[in-house]
């Protein structure tokens, strides 16, 4: 029996492909948030109360006297947390502004949609009264028509 070794060929991504990854940037940036808010909330639920001896006295543990560490990390993921928003409505204004150039009003729905609110195809499609290979074909059209800038900003 012979073994036939498939080789993976790193393809050239497609126009669709990078039309798309443009358009996913907002709904990343939603991630993101939603991520250091949690880890944020995490590290607030982490910190260390003093303890207390049964003398009665409150008295700092092990590591518990210098919060200064806990401070820094919070002050690092506040300033995260708001350079991960600038980038969101940054992107999301020009996002959003490159969608209002389509003439088609479906085109604009199913991409702000899909790519803004980060509907599901059916969702979609119950909202706009298609089926979903309706929302597929405007889709298509929408990524054909669609134009990303030339110089992509990186807002990370």
């Amino acid at each position: 029996m012979q073994v036939v070794e498939a080789i993976e060929e790193k393809r050239e991504p497609s126009e669709n492909d990078l039309k798309k990854e443009y358009l996913r940037k907002y709904r990343t940036h939603v991630r993101r948030i939603h991520r250091i808010n949690a880890e944020i909330a995490e590290l607030r639920s982490m910190k260390i109360s003093p303890s207390v001896n049964n003398d009665g006295m409150p008295h700092g543990g092990c590591g518990q006297s210098d919060l200064s560490g806990y401070a820094a990390e919070l002050d690092s993921m506040v300033q995260e947390l708001i350079d991960e928003r600038y980038c969101r409505i940054k992107d999301y204004q020009e996002i959003v502004g490159r969608i209002k150039k389509l003439k088609s009003e479906n085109e604009k729905d199913v991409l702000f949609y899909r790519y803004i609110r980060g509907m599901d195809w059916w969702e979609i499609a119950e909202k706009m009264k298609f089926s979903e290979r309706q929302i597929f074909r405007i889709h298509g059209k929408a990524l054909a028509n669609f134009q990303i800038p030339k110089d992509v900003s990186e807002c990370q």
